[in-house]
C-alpha cells in the first residue's frame, strides 16, 4: 500500500480497514481517533466499517457453503452478460 497513488487519508482509512478485517479484537478508539484527526469523519468511517463487515460476511457465506467464482484468476468474461436491452420504465 505504501506505493499506491493514493492521499494519505485514504492510506490511514485503509489500514484501519485491513486492521479490522485482519485483527477486529484489537481495534482501540485511538484507532478511530487517528482518522478522525487526518479529516475523516464519523459517518464516513462507519460506512468504512459496514462495508469492511460486509465483505466479510459474504466472503464467510460463500466459504460456508463452498463458493467459488469460476472464472476467478482467468481472464474469461463472466458467466453471465448484462443485459443490453434493460428499461427502467418497463
Amino acid at each position: 500500500m505504501e506505493g499506491a497513488g493514493v492521499s494519505s487519508p485514504l492510506k490511514e482509512l485503509l489500514a484501519y480497514c485491513g486492521k479490522l478485517t485482519r485483527t477486529p479484537q484489537a481495534m482501540t478508539a485511538s484507532d478511530v481517533e487517528g482518522l478522525r484527526q487526518v479529516g475523516w469523519r464519523d459517518p464516513q468511517i462507519a460506512e468504512a466499517v459496514y462495508v469492511t463487515g460486509m465483505f466479510a460476511f459474504f466472503n464467510r457465506v460463500a466459504d460456508a457453503f463452498g463458493l467459488v467464482d469460476p472464472a476467478y484468476g482467468t481472464l474469461e468474461a463472466p458467466a453471465v452478460q448484462p443485459a443490453t436491452h434493460y428499461r427502467p420504465d418497463a
